[in-house]
């Protein structure tokens, strides 16, 4: 009799598992967080000056109850600086990347951050995502650079997403969310990401009147499809700042931040200008995916 009771009680678990898993395609349970957007100056090869303030922003956000902290592009040494090329670090192991696994688990909270990776006698521009325990859980390097960031940095071959206790989320760079056809923020998508993050180093000429021609449509046109189709949220941190070197010498980071949520609604948008420093907090609310590979068709069919 103990025996059929327990055969009864596996064929109900079975049930429930399945009809669990069938009832949306997020496995894990997502946890709403708080994102906070660290939209800071970024000196060109000063790495000594980038970490401090950048300690200072992650000590003030981690205050504030932030849960994940997202930082700007090239956050060390700056995008294309020619300092680049001889002052890029390992990955992990390197200055720059234990300065962040140690503000990680100092301050009990998840940071995203761009940095530049030195492996071998190849110089990548790289991001990492740190938990609180002070481990690097994934790595990217950025796929879609600019043509005149050639002679800095090789290309990256991978994208990664990882889960967290507060859902799947997945890591690009920058103008990796403007290739062709948006295939790199799709693809994440599609590999799971709940939430995608995307340190930034977003500047324009000197002259640039934002009045007359305001910033921001490149990013809208690439972040508002995405996330909309696949239900997802994308954040992209930006530097501020005077570029003092590489080929966009004597340009202007001019930060601009920019949330989406799930409805593609535009959430945040950050202050324009080389003087707009400042740290701007979201609370993301994850979504259970509506969709898993072929599903998508499915859903989108639905709409």
């Amino acid at each position: 009799m103990i025996k059929i009771e327990n055969a009864y009680l596996l064929i109900l678990a079975t049930i429930l598992f399945f009809g669990t898993l069938n009832s949306g395609y997020s496995q894990m349970k997502n946890n709403n967080f708080k994102l906070a957007i660290v939209q800071m100056k970024v000196d060109g090869g000063n790495r000594a000056k980038n970490l401090e303030r950048a300690g200072e922003r992650i000590k003030e956000a981690a205050g504030n109850g932030a849960d994940v902290i997202l930082l700007p592009e090239a956050m060390d040494l700056g995008w294309t600086d020619p300092s680049s090329l001889t002052e890029a670090q390992p990955v992990p192991g390197g200055i720059t990347s234990n300065f962040l696994t140690k503000m990680a688990k100092k301050y009990q909270v998840h940071i995203c951050s761009g940095l530049t990776e030195k492996d071998g006698d190849k110089i990548y521009n790289a991001a990492i995502i740190i938990d609180p325990e002070g481990d690097i859980l994934i790595k990217h390097r950025k796929i879609n650079e600019l043509d005149i960031g050639h002679p800095y940095y090789a290309l990256g071959d991978k994208l990664n997403v990882v889960e967290t206790e507060y859902g799947t989320i997945g890591l690009m760079i920058c103008a990796d969310a403007t290739a062709s056809d948006h295939v790199l923020t799709r693809s994440l998508a599609y590999m799971g990401a709940d939430v995608i993050l995307s340190p930034c180093a977003w500047a324009m000429p000197s002259d640039h009147d934002n009045e007359k021609e305001p910033y921001g449509d490149t990013w809208r046109n690439a972040y508002v499809p995405v996330a909309k189709k696949f239900r997802i949220w994308i954040a992209g941190a930006s530097n501020v700042g005077w570029m003092t070197g590489g080929p966009w010498k004597g340009w202007k980071g001019i930060g601009s931040s920019m949330v989406v949520n799930p409805d593609g609604e535009e959430v945040l948008n950050g202050p324009y200008g080389a003087e707009a420093d400042t740290i701007m907090y979201v609370d993301i609310i994850p979504e259970t995916r509506p969709g898993q590979g072929t599903t998508w068709g499915e859903y989108w069919q639905k709409d």
